[in-house]
């Protein structure tokens, strides 16, 4: 019994070796509990018989089981006795059906289930349900084989046998809940602890990456700094350019190991911007013909002439990618050339696939260790390139950066000739414009302009550069000396702000991570600052946060530019040429046509303080969008012919009459979570804050994805209108109309005037027909024939943030048209008299008069909008469908 106990309390031994120890002792105690109770009422030796010698077998199989650990022979040796000798003969011998045999049954079938696995298990179910079958039949064709037992005897038998059934299927189980349990707090424990191992690792990778960049960027500052003396000799000119390479080498170490990081977390995320390609490329090729150079190589560059002078993408990645694979061409080639090829195709509308191709001439790959290739830390063969530097990363995180922008890679070589890498990616363009011929000489020609356009004076600026390092300040302030700007240090956020109470800085250097304060709450402090001098003043953020949704949340966060550590000298000064006031700045030559002016950055800086924005289903005059400056984010109209923005492809009396007379199947979705955090980054280049009113959340998922989204978002706010169509523009209209009278108010007070019209908003139609209800799947086809066939007019109305049928109207259409104005206009003094929208889908202009006058005779409203539904609701509501939308003065 103490062995017994040890093998189920042993946690490290497996559930089903416990299980089936438990399983036995049970079975064991319940046939030595039967025995016992068969010798005292002194029936059946027969049945005595068996289940001595059954209950003596049975333990001596489960001990041996337990001292040789082969549980599962054991079970399946038990498994045949029982169902093959002891339960025939308990059956009979038991008072067949009329005694406890059949609950037995139910319990071996349980109990093999628990303790016998894989097709045994199948197999031995079978076979007792055949043996079953068997024993019934032959206790029914002849009784005779049955022991005849007294009444009470089987009564009592039978009674015994559920209890004990009863109780040990019980505790079997329990004890599989408990394990079950068990298992899932452990599974539960083992994924909390490999989570925070995550956590733990990237913090350790995010704070190496901050604190290595730090070092390194004082040391290629002032290395920098040396290599701009006249007076040095060759030695010491030679050192500090050893010095940049070593340098430049320890950095992209730094980044690879970063980003497998973030791949390996699922932290690395994809941010899709427009970029110029023609610009894109010329970083590329001024980064990598550098290298070629050094070691005698052709760089050649063949760029398809026709390709979109803009795309939307991730530049940053696409960036890392070409990178990577350019840089290993040249570093694998010793002789000859690379060659970097830019080609697309027109798939559908304004998508395009981009192909790169980067050729060499240089070791090649063997063919077996091409499917290795991608493989991280791997290093192909490693014997004969074992002077070339790198950790073997470079490749591993092209794959997963090309999988991540959802495109493709392949590889083509002949080892000892080259290789090929082609990766192909699914960008968009931005408008027909080409980029025209591309060529490494006008490439040179736009380098040396830009570099001599580069160089600047700026005596009279004032920069404030904010970085918790010494260091850092130190050659921050060193690299800006040639500009002539007058700087000031602070090394911390707090230090920053009582600086830009004292004094106006021109332009502002902040560092992200500080203690204390960081970069982007001392931001926030001196855009808000009361009595602040700096509130518009352009700000740089300076971080060791290298990856393109970093870059992201600097935009967002208000950001004027972003510099990567260690900060490159001439991007900082052409940064800094670009934000400061164009009278301040006195150029040793003209600004680069590619660079945006001073004044131009200035412009779009000055953002309203609070922007009102809406969905394209808000049903807003397009007069009031442009008065109130309302922005809208369409819907999407999905149809067999494609899918169309709400209000700018599609228009809502063409998509009926398609939807009428060529039985188009049509259907509305909101924007997607990526779509609505795109829109919001775009509004807020021209605003401080914004409010975004979203169709009741119940009615549409549309509010769910815009709050997603502006999680993202410091100065987003997201409300739930409880509306749609009008219902929602009204609330749009009136939350635009209280920003226009009053600017400064905050958007705070704008959320709370939201809620409190909430309910004094009233949103409802009536339909003419419910066949597109029916078609878009808000009604069954079965009802819809109902509706028809009693000429029924459903009214629907919003309600709690969804919409609901609040009445039924019968008889002709113009019987349940007036029958709605009258009911939705009772009680006209509690009606607010100064806007009304009367929303329409499909419905002559006749007809809308009609309904206007009939209107107008039982409330007179100051200002009727005639508004046509936008094409997401004319899909479900269909055509002589109307609304009248307007607000009580107080909540009914």
């Amino acid at each position: 019994m103490k062995r017994i106990l040890q093998v189920i309390r042993d946690e490290k031994r497996s559930v089903h070796e416990r299980l089936f120890v438990l399983l036995s002792s049970l079975a064991l105690i319940s046939m030595a509990s039967v025995f016992i109770l068969e010798l005292l009422l002194g029936e059946s030796s027969e049945l005595n018989y068996t289940l001595g010698v059954g209950f003596i077998l049975f333990l001596f199989l489960v001990l041996s089981g337990c001292r040789s650990n082969r549980m599962n022979l054991t079970a399946t040796v038990i498994a045949a006795i029982a169902i093959l000798l002891l339960f025939p003969v308990v059956f009979f011998t038991s008072g067949g059906i009329y005694g406890g045999a059949p609950v037995w049954f139910v319990f071996c079938t349980m109990f093999f289930s628990l303790i016998v696995y894989g097709k045994l298990r199948y197999l031995f179910l079978l076979i007792e349900a055949v043996i079953a079958g068997i024993c019934y039949y032959l206790a029914y064709e002849h009784p005779e084989f049955v022991t005849d037992r007294r009444l009470s005897s089987v009564y009592i038998g039978s009674l015994v046998s559920i209890l004990f059934v009863g109780f040990t299927l019980n505790l079997m189980v329990g004890f599989e809940i408990r394990m079950l349990r068990r298992e899932t707090e452990h599974s539960k424990e083992q994924s909390r602890k490999i989570e925070e191992m995550n956590r733990a690792q990237n913090r350790f990778f995010s704070s190496m990456s901050h604190e290595i960049r730090t070092p390194i960027n004082t040391i290629i500052g002032l290395n920098e700094m040396t290599l701009r003396e006249e007076n040095i000799s060759d030695e010491v000119a030679e050192n500090a350019r050893n010095i940049q390479s070593a340098s430049g080498i320890l950095l992209s170490l730094i980044n690879d190991i970063l980003d497998m990081s973030k791949m390996e977390s699922g932290k690395m995320e994809i941010v899709h911007i427009m970029y110029d390609t023609g610009k894109m490329i010329s970083d590329i090729v001024k980064m990598i013909s550098v290298n070629a150079q050094k070691k005698g190589l052709t760089f050649a560059v063949d760029v398809d002439p026709t390709l979109p002078a803009q795309l939307v993408s991730d530049e940053v990645r696409l960036k890392q990618i070409l990178i990577n694979l350019l840089n290993n061409a040249v570093k694998y080639t010793e002789t000859g050339s690379v060659t970097l090829s830019v080609h697309y195709r027109r798939t559908d509308g304004s998508k395009v696939l981009v192909t790169y191709s980067v050729a060499d001439t240089g070791v090649g790959i063997r063919k077996e260790n091409i499917p290795h290739l991608f493989d991280a830390f791997e290093r192909i063969d490693e014997h004969k390139n074992r002077f070339i530097e790198g950790t073997g990363l470079g490749l591993a995180i092209v794959k997963q950066i090309v999988d991540l922008l959802g495109g493709d890679i392949s590889v083509n070589s002949i080892y000892t000739q080259g290789s090929v890498f082609e990766v192909t990616i699914g960008q968009e363009a931005v408008d027909d414009q080409e980029i025209g011929m591309f060529s490494m000489e006008r490439f040179k020609e736009q380098s040396d302009l830009a570099k001599m356009n580069g160089r600047f004076e700026a005596p009279k600026a004032h920069v404030l550069i904010v970085d918790d390092n010494t260091a850092n300040l130190l050659v921050a302030e060193k690299l800006l000396r040639r500009t002539l700007v007058q700087t000031e240090t602070a090394e911390s956020g707090e230090q920053c702000l009582k600086l830009t109470l004292q004094k106006h800085f021109d332009l502002i250097l902040m560092d992200h991570m500080m203690p204390g304060m960081d970069g982007i709450e001392c931001l926030h402090a001196v855009r808000g600052q009361a009595g602040g001098l700096c509130r518009e003043t352009p700000m740089i953020v300076l971080t060791a946060n290298a990856g393109s949704e970093d870059q992201a949340q600097y935009r967002r966060a208000g950001f004027d530019a972003y510099l990567l550590k260690p900060v490159d000298a001439d991007a900082l000064e052409e940064t800094v040429r670009n934000l400061l006031p164009a009278d301040l700045v006195t150029g040793k030559g003209a600004p680069a046509s590619s660079y945006v002016s001073g004044e131009a950055v200035r412009a779009v800086k000055r953002k309203i303080p609070l922007l009102i924005t809406t969905d394209s289903v808000s049903d807003i005059p397009k007069e009031l969008l442009k008065a109130l400056d309302i922005r809208v984010m369409p819907y999407k109209i999905y149809t067999e012919k494609g899918v169309f923005d709400d209000g700018l492809e599609a228009d809502g009396d063409v998509l009926l009459r398609s939807i009428r007379e060529e039985n188009l199947s049509a259907h509305s979705d909101c924007p997607s979570v990526e779509e609505y955090e795109e829109f919001f980054a775009q509004q807020l280049s021209c605003a401080q804050h914004i409010i975004h009113i979203a169709m009741g959340q119940r009615a549409s998922g549309g509010y769910a994805n815009a709050a997603e989204a502006a999680v993202a978002f410091y100065n987003v706010t997201v409300i739930d209108s409880g509306h749609l169509s009008s219902g929602m523009g009204l609330m749009a209209i009136r939350a635009a109309a209280a920003v226009k009278e009053e600017p400064f108010v905050t958007a705070e007070e704008i959320r709370e005037q939201c809620e409190n019209i909430r309910n004094c908003i009233q949103t409802s139609f009536v339909l003419e027909k419910t066949d597109y209800l029916c078609r878009s799947g808000h009604l069954t086809e079965r009802m819809n024939r109902f509706c028809k066939a009693f000429m029924i007019h459903p009214k629907i109305v919003m309600r709690n943030s969804g919409m609901s049928v609040g009445s039924l109207y019968f008889g002709t259409l113009r019987q349940a048209r007036r029958a709605y104005i009258r009911k939705s206009l009772r009680d006209p003094h509690s009606i607010s008299t100064d806007m009304l929208f009367i929303t329409y889908a499909g419905m002559r202009t006749e007809e809308i008069e009609e309904i206007r006058n009939a209107v107008l005779e039982i409330v007179p409203f100051e200002k009727v909008y005639m508004q046509k539904a936008s094409p997401a609701v004319s899909a479900n509501c269909g055509d002589g469908t109307f609304g009248l939308i307007f607000a009580r003065t107080q909540h009914e």
